[in-house]
């Protein structure tokens, strides 16, 4: 078997930030939103809330902007939050294998499984409480300028973020159920003994089903582009091909061959059968780690946007 891009399903898209994100069970995808009881949740309402009253109640001279102490503590405030949650970006590598070689007094493994969940909730919750804070700052005043344009770039990368947790909290259950109990390397494991079994069988058959069997053989497309693995699809799929020829000319077969037909035809279905579910896991994977993509440069430029705001603000 000829598998190409066999580097794909191990790592499908491979993303250097991916196994920040990979460290909690898939059933902490989901409860790490409701942490404490929702505790983050509350902080970030009322950090909204606080935001608000500051703004209605502390009216600048003049029409609204992010002047006036009161502008200036929301701004600051959006700052140091955009600084922080950079910074568990950052910190969040090395949970895994910092915090598992924690010991006591005693020389025990320490283990805080819960650390990862109330990190994140915080980051998640205070992430989405930025676009409250900063927008006020901004007093709903946006030009063509350097200073909407680190706006911008705040809410595509809390966006993108958003777009992140959705997928974390929901792609790991549908791959688990569309693996059924197998893993990667078992499924293409499988292919390949079916691939093994098909090359035997098909020299049974006349020469140009034999061709068409063989092909599909040879070459198995899995992974590829990042492209190819968000769609999921392979029009030029050999297998696909190879069973489409053979019930095209299953009345023309002779007699003689239609028991091995049947079973060649039969292994034929069951490697796609296979490959579907192996295409469709590297899907999965490829969407909940393609935001990474994005959101990683993205929170660099912000970054610089947000230097380049508070220089320009304070000495220029």
């Amino acid at each position: 078997m000829s598998v190409s891009d066999t580097a794909a399903p191990a790592g499908a898209a491979p993303a250097p930030a991916a196994s920040a994100h990979t460290v909690a069970h898939t059933d902490r995808h989901t409860s790490f939103l409701a942490y404490d009881g929702f505790r983050y949740l509350k902080w970030a309402l009322a950090a909204c809330a606080a935001a608000i009253l500051l703004y209605w109640l502390v009216p600048p001279y003049g029409e609204r902007y992010g002047g006036g102490w009161a502008g200036y503590i929301l701004g600051v405030t959006g700052a140091l939050l955009i600084l922080w949650l950079t910074w568990f970006g950052y910190k969040k590598r090395s949970y895994g294998s910092r915090h598992a070689h924690k010991t006591d007094r005693e020389g025990n493994p320490v283990d805080d499984p819960g650390r990862l969940a109330r990190r994140l909730s915080a980051h998640v919750y205070l992430g989405c409480a930025l676009l409250v804070i900063v927008t006020l700052h901004t007093g709903f005043h946006f030009h063509w300028n350097l200073h909407t344009l680190g706006y911008a770039l705040m809410c595509i990368v809390v966006f993108s973020g958003i777009f992140g947790i959705t997928a974390y909290a929901r792609f790991p259950r549908r791959m688990t159920e569309n693996r059924e109990n197998a893993t990667t390397e078992q499924m293409l494991t499988r292919i390949a003994g079916i691939d093994g079994e098909l090359r035997q069988q098909a020299m049974a058959l006349d020469d140009r089903t034999a061709a068409m069997v063989e092909t599909a053989v040879e070459t198995t497309a899995v992974g590829g582009s990042m492209w190819r693995q968000l769609s999921g699809r392979y029009p030029g799929c050999t297998t696909a091909a190879a069973i489409a020829y053979m019930d095209a000319g299953a009345r023309a077969r002779p007699p003689e061959l239609e028991t091995i037909w049947r079973q060649v035809r039969l292994k034929l279905e069951e490697k796609a059968a296979v490959l579907t579910r192996l295409r469709r896991d590297i899907r999965f994977k490829a969407i909940m780690e393609v935001w990474l993509y994005f959101h990683v440069p993205l929170t660099f430029m912000l970054i610089a946007a947000v230097i380049s705001h508070v220089v320009a603000i304070f000495f220029l």
